[in-house]
């Protein structure tokens, strides 16, 4: 109990210095965001860190950014949309993909349980058990809670662009956009899909007792690449910055860094998720040396020597 009353305590000194400084310090930054509705959408970014940091430390779960993350998108997105209402094509179509893309991430985070009460990321439990407390806690505020709420901020921002070239019809590229953004959008939902059912049946054989003589996802699209749903996210967000290219006329600008960042998030993300799976899994090493991780290479004969041993 007195633990618990200490990590109150912390999350409410927390929120009090957030708070003063928020209001202090934070109106006096001048930046080029002040006054546009993206601007708006990064106050409320902050304030999601600190809650999200708050609600780790009060209930000891760390996985509150990824709830937010199928939630965030579309709000970010919304705001801009509410500012200039539906006048422009291009804010509008960014708005329904991004709340797509919010839809099925809800879907499958509540069908596997990822709003109940502590059904904290497993990776996250992972590196817990790696590093001491306060080393946990400088990660929590850093990479969690702070890192993860601002690259999603940030792969969402070439909605600023689309705001601040309201004007430019959709053309072209934005209709490639919307196109190539769905395709992505449906394939990741038909891995989630696979993923899932294969999961289900691999509980069921577990609690009857029978043998799991394929203890790792490695059918349908899992047959051509490793992380299927994962090449997918990154692929929407790196299409989701042609709106900002079609709509400014420049292949180049900051709100890029989002969709760069996000990759190399993924990349370190899944590589911790490999080295779990190849200590749980003996043929995982096989299935990695013949299955790409991300991009698909249906014609590589070592796919097809090694398949029959990684299945």
């Amino acid at each position: 109990m007195r633990g618990r009353h200490l990590r109150v305590l912390a999350a409410v000194a927390i929120g009090v210095v957030s708070f003063v400084l928020g209001v202090s310090v934070y109106p006096d930054i001048d930046h080029r965001l002040v006054g546009t509705p993206y601007g708006a959408a990064l106050n409320v970014c902050l304030a999601l860190v600190v809650l999200c940091w708050m609600a780790s430390i009060v209930t000891r779960d760390h996985s509150w950014v990824d709830r937010l993350w199928s939630l965030v998108p579309a709000l970010y997105c919304g705001i801009v949309v509410a500012e200039v209402g539906f006048g422009s094509a291009r804010i509008t179509v960014m708005t329904v993909l991004a709340c797509l893309w919010g839809a099925r991430l809800m879907f499958n985070l509540a069908r596997r349980g990822g709003y109940h009460a502590g059904s904290q990321d497993y990776r996250w439990t992972y590196i817990q058990d790696q590093l001491t407390k306060l080393q946990f806690q400088l990660f929590n505020v850093t990479l969690v809670s702070f890192i993860q709420m601002a690259i999603v901020w940030w792969f969402t921002s070439p909605i600023h662009q689309a705001w601040l070239h309201a004007e430019v019809p959709l053309g072209w590229l934005g209709y490639v956009a919307i196109v190539a953004f769905l395709t992505l959008l449906v394939l990741e939902g038909v891995a989630d899909g696979q993923m899932w059912r294969f999961q289900q049946n691999k509980k069921r054989l577990v609690a009857a007792g029978a043998e799991v003589e394929r203890p790792f996802m490695a059918e349908g699209l899992f047959r051509y690449c490793r992380h299927p749903n994962c090449a997918c996210e990154m692929g929407m967000w790196v299409v989701f910055y042609l709106f900002a290219i079609s709509a400014s006329g420049r292949l180049w600008h900051w709100t890029g860094l989002g969709c760069v960042i996000l990759v190399v998030l993924f990349l370190g993300s899944t590589q911790l998720i490999e080295k779990i799976s190849s200590a749980r899994y003996p043929g995982y090493s096989r299935y990695q040396a013949a299955v790409p991780m991300f991009i698909p290479n249906p014609l590589n004969p070592r796919r097809r020597r090694a398949q029959p041993v990684y299945l």
